[in-house]
């Protein structure tokens, strides 16, 4: 019980003493805000803020996170059947895997449009490789004393995929699902400062850093942050779940 509550106890402490400093020392609002100002601008505009949630986190990252991982996986099952494919593919996907953000997300907002679905496109991108990579690691980690086995049995390669190679495979996915979930919201937020409508989390951060409202850039970071880790942490616990009963 304690050691669930560690993490919790430490966050309050740390705000705490992040209060302090704000007070005693007197520093302006425009350098750091103290958290209960904060706290104030992020309760002052629910509508507002759910809209930001809503286009950046529930539109932009989730299904973008979904198109890059389903593509990266399927991608990954189809060259594994082909040592042809593979040989020619995973030069292109370790490019594809150096993509800077910058050089996206002006080119999906000329093919996409400015609303969600140009960040969406940026999010997939981004997430295709980890996706791609963690997968193929998977299915190379069956050992050959396995596949020897499965082969000996008569095991067709479907059976293959199914009993042996994905099962063992479930570490590396969760991993990457973990890895992609912090990538792809960053992504998101990035990519809105490359042309958003005039709702977004990464649209609000700019706007507001441009007006000096600093106590409400903090509190939209502190909702990205919060979206990130509980994403991270429902995954995690998932992989818990399933990956360690395989």
């Amino acid at each position: 019980m304690i050691q669930r509550a560690l993490p919790i106890l430490f966050g309050v402490a740390v705000l705490l003493l992040w209060q302090a400093v704000v007070v005693l020392f007197d520093i302006p609002r425009i350098l750091l805000p103290a958290p209960t100002e904060i706290f104030a601008a992020l309760i002052a505009d629910p509508g507002t803020l759910l809209a930001d949630l809503n286009q950046t986190f529930f539109h932009s990252t989730l299904i973008g996170l979904a198109i890059g991982c389903t593509g990266g996986f399927a991608a990954a099952l189809l060259i594994d059947r082909s040592p042809f494919l593979r040989r020619g593919f995973l030069p292109l996907a370790s490019l594809a895997g150096a993509l800077p953000i910058v050089g996206i997300a002006p080119i999906a907002v000329m093919w996409f449009g400015f609303d969600w679905p140009s960040k969406a496109a940026v999010v997939a991108a981004l997430t295709f490789f980890p996706s791609f990579v963690h997968t193929i690691a998977g299915l190379d980690s069956v050992g050959a004393l396995e596949r020897d086995l499965m082969t000996s049995l008569a095991a067709s390669r479907g059976q293959m995929l199914r009993k042996l190679q994905l099962p063992a495979s479930l570490p590396f996915l969760f991993a990457a699902l973990k890895v992609n979930a912090v990538l792809a919201l960053t992504g998101a937020v990035v990519a809105e400062f490359f042309g958003t409508p005039t709702v977004g989390m990464g649209f609000r951060i700019a706007t507001e850093a441009a007006r000096m409202n600093i106590d409400r850039v903090w509190a939209m970071i502190f909702v990205v942050a919060l979206c990130g880790s509980g994403s991270y942490a429902i995954i995690a616990l998932a992989e818990r779940r399933f990956a360690h009963r395989s």
